[in-house]
């Protein structure tokens, strides 16, 4: 007898921790929304993975004239009119923007999005292209203006700086940050015979005039 009812409690308590196993288990397969990689922005761009969005924003992940939330270690996409939104598309290009054709004149700063094979994304094939998106705040300050001093690209009316080793970096014209302008680029041409008289430095800017005709401040 006592042999039966201790394979009895056994199965008792067998079965109870089945039902408290099962009770705890959490459900797979829920779609999740607003997840976001790390994200920088500067002069020079601004660099970040790819972030899985609701849907609902658009066919593609951050299309042409969508926007994206400010951060300073990650940003998503959010639609324009949220209270979140900082930023907007200005031009979305597939492959890596070393590659790609350049953003427009007055970017202010580039996200660029990996490669990621996310449990949602914008058509359902389980994958987010690698990509950048070239975006513009929709608030001043926007330092991809002439002479703003920064952008992912140097523009006619911006100003640079000497940084040494024959190179040089942008700056705000208005003298605001810590390092002041010594040139300010003054035209844009296809070859520096090009360039006025008055020019003192040579800047390269790419594109079809890619020599900046830049006159001493």
């Amino acid at each position: 007898m006592r042999g039966r009812s201790a394979v009895r409690a056994l199965g008792a308590l067998s079965a109870l921790c089945a039902v408290l196993l099962t009770g705890c288990q959490r459900p797979t397969g829920l779609a999740g929304g607003g997840a976001t990689g790390d994200g920088t922005s500067g002069a020079a761009g601004a660099s970040a993975p790819a972030a899985v969005r609701p849907s609902g924003y658009g066919a593609v992940f951050l299309a042409i004239d969508e926007c994206s939330s400010f951060g300073t270690v990650s940003f998503t996409e959010v639609p324009c009119a949220s209270e979140r939104a900082a930023a907007r598309v200005v031009a979305r290009e597939d492959g890596r923007a070393a590659d790609g054709p350049p953003c427009p004149a007055t970017t202010d700063f580039v996200l660029h999005i990996s490669e990621q094979r996310p449990s949602a994304d914008e058509d359902g094939d389980g994958a987010v292209p690698r990509g950048y998106a070239c975006m513009r705040r929709l608030q001043p300050p926007h330092p991809g203006d002439p002479g703003g001093g920064g952008g992912p690209r140097t523009i006619v009316g911006d100003c640079v700086y000497d940084a040494g080793d024959g190179k040089v970096r942008e700056t705000a014209c208005d003298g605001t940050e810590k390092q002041k302008p010594q040139f300010k680029v003054v035209e844009a041409v296809a070859d520096r015979s090009d360039c006025p008289a008055s020019t003192g430095l040579y800047v390269r800017l790419g594109g079809e005039r890619p020599v900046g005709c830049a006159r001493p401040l």
